[in-house]
């Protein structure tokens, strides 16, 4: 290889590699015209050396356009809607690549080579809005009458006094009430309420029950996305009873309400608000155990609850079912209420008897099941429905395995004498 061939090598090598670092620019030119000049002793050329060499390994300096100078330029030229031709235009005018104006504009991004510079405008504005705007009218909140109505078959019994008192002093001291299913553990926060005038609001818990549905979140209204208050938040600006129902299906998610259950309110992060308590408000908590799970299987789906949030729990009350007077009484108010014939005082007093018998073998662990007041109400109910006594019991424990009804329905046979124990002809029963 001669000494030409080798400089015009040499040339072509050193045009492709400035060509690349950077093209169009001085150094390249200049290159380009030295390296295509004839003749065998050529001129050097026009720039130094390292300025050649500066030139292919330098960085470009970083632009001192903003974003805002960019928008700004390109929407008092071109409006709200860009395209590609426009940032182009906007980059000869701005003197910066189009690989930057790109980028600065990327929050802005539509699709491929459009823009739109009102998207960053109108996700604010969304964002915003709900820490102004609930999802219902405030004025229609006020106007609701969360005080529970009073129930004429109500008989107060067990911790109703103590309850109620707690509630009327208008202290903030939570309380939790515990205690077999059946017997009028939220019915007696229900009523002292009512007794009061006081607000209630009860949130049912489940083991899905998070955040979300007790403080509350975003919610879609109209099209769009608003801030809605949970009940607890409710419960708080109002000053209402906050009655947290079967607590003890909650999964660890219920510590939410941590700093609700110290008195000293809650901060919604979502939209950067503090809700202090306003006077009156309480929590009462109702469980069928008392936080530690059941061990005998009678409640399943039940939870051992965080110790850090039972401790928040000043007062734990346990509910007992009431006794066979106080439940007769029961009976008799809900049998009045009914459209029932004759009197009904003895089945009243039978019923009451029957199911202490049965609580008594329960505690002693004769049986495995009981007859709960709500469940006496329920025979009730159906006798005003049929008229026959034992058709009422039948239908009633029918939930229960078969050796337990068939025990309750000979044991309720021997106490009243008045009911006898017979077939049913179901072929009279239409469907």
């Amino acid at each position: 290889m001669n000494t030409n061939m080798i400089r015009t090598s040499l040339r072509s090598m050193l045009i492709k590699c400035i060509s690349l670092v950077n093209p169009g620019s001085q150094a390249t030119t200049s290159v380009c015209q030295f390296a295509n000049r004839p003749g065998s002793d050529p001129e050097p050329p026009t720039l130094p050396y390292n300025k050649y060499i500066n030139a292919m390994t330098s960085m470009p300096r970083k632009s001192d356009v903003t974003t805002e100078q960019l928008t700004a330029y390109l929407s008092e030229n071109f409006g709200s809607d860009i395209f590609a031709n426009d940032v182009h235009s906007a980059c000869d005018a701005l003197g910066i690549t189009y690989a930057t104006a790109t980028k600065r504009l990327r929050d802005f991004y539509v699709k491929r080579g459009t823009w739109n510079l009102t998207v960053q405008e109108r996700l604010e504005q969304t964002y915003q809005a709900p820490a102004a705007a609930p999802a219902i009218q405030v004025t229609d909140r006020e106007h609701q009458n969360l005080i529970p109505d009073k129930d004429d078959n109500f008989v107060p019994f067990g911790n109703f006094s103590d309850v109620k008192k707690v509630i009327k002093s208008g202290l903030f001291y939570p309380v939790f009430i515990t205690g077999m299913s059946g017997n009028g553990k939220t019915f007696s926060v229900d009523q002292a309420c009512a007794s009061l005038n006081r607000e209630l609001i009860r949130v049912n818990i489940t083991i899905e029950t998070d955040e979300d549905d007790l403080i509350g979140g975003f919610r879609l209204v109209n099209g769009e996305t608003v801030w809605h208050n949970g009940p607890v938040i409710e419960a708080l600006e109002r000053g209402a009873v906050l009655l947290l129902d079967e607590v003890d299906l909650a999964s660890n998610k219920i510590l939410c309400l941590q700093s609700v259950l110290e008195g000293k309110g809650v901060f919604l992060k979502k939209i950067g608000k503090f809700v202090k308590p306003a006077a009156g408000f309480n929590v009462i908590a109702t469980a069928n155990t008392k936080g530690k799970g059941s061990d005998d299987g009678r409640f399943i789906g039940t939870n051992v609850l965080n110790e850090a949030f039972l401790e928040r729990f000043a007062l734990t009350f346990e509910q007992e079912y009431p006794t066979v007077a106080v439940e007769t009484n029961i009976l008799k108010k809900v049998a009045a209420s009914l459209p029932t014939e004759g009197s009904v005082t003895e089945f009243c007093e039978n019923l009451a008897n029957w199911a202490d018998i049965i609580r008594k073998t329960f505690k002693d662990g004769g049986i495995d099941e009981v007859i709960s007041t709500r469940r006496l109400v329920h025979i009730i109910r159906a006798y005003s429905i049929w008229g026959d006594r034992m058709k009422a019991i039948k239908v009633c424990v029918n939930r229960f395995d078969d050796e337990t009804k068939q025990s309750f329905i000979e044991l309720y046979d021997k106490i009243d004498a008045n009911v006898e124990v017979k077939e049913e002809d179901n072929a009279e029963v239409p469907f």
